[in-house]
């Protein structure tokens, strides 16, 4: 490895950790504790595990594609967009207490994320590949906001 190689792949990874930053600027608090959740819902132990091994994960992935094909334009609208996404829904879901639209993020941060997969392929198969836990885990991050959202709505805290 370079120097520049490992320059880039720090720089993901400082990505990665900025994106992160939503989760702790954005805590679940006592509101979401007081909410009704699905019999099926992670431990709390499990996000902060789970979303640094995948953070780590996104980083080598765009690492690898920058290492096989440099900056491809398409590729990497679809990663940075994802990223926003991603960095958006903590602060739509536990910022502004808004799971509704933390709904509609959330599902265009799916979609995203199968994007970016889909465009990583062809630069890096293994880049892609690290994707899919990430997309596997948005999936049930999706259907966990759907779940809170559709058992709390008769609060009438949520919009």
């Amino acid at each position: 490895m370079t120097l520049e190689d490992g320059l880039v792949l720090l720089g993901f990874v400082a990505l990665s950790g900025l994106v992160a930053t939503s989760g702790i600027l954005f805590k679940p608090g006592p509101w979401y504790v007081g909410l009704r959740k699905p019999g099926w819902t992670p431990p709390n132990l499990a996000f902060p595990i789970v979303w640094s091994i995948l953070y780590l994960l996104i980083a080598v992935s765009g690492w690898l594609v920058w290492r096989a094909a440099g900056w491809p334009a398409g590729a990497f609208t679809l990663f940075g967009i994802q990223m926003v996404l991603n960095f958006l829904w903590s602060w739509l879901f536990f910022g502004l207490r808004k799971p509704l639209w933390a709904l509609a993020d959330i599902g265009l941060l799916v979609l995203a994320v199968a994007a970016t997969a889909f465009a990583f392929a062809p630069y890096s198969r293994t880049a892609a590949g690290l994707l899919l836990p990430y997309l596997a885990w948005v999936c049930v991050a999706f259907g966990l906001n759907f779940s809170v959202w559709r058992l709390n709505r008769d609060r009438g805290v949520f919009a």
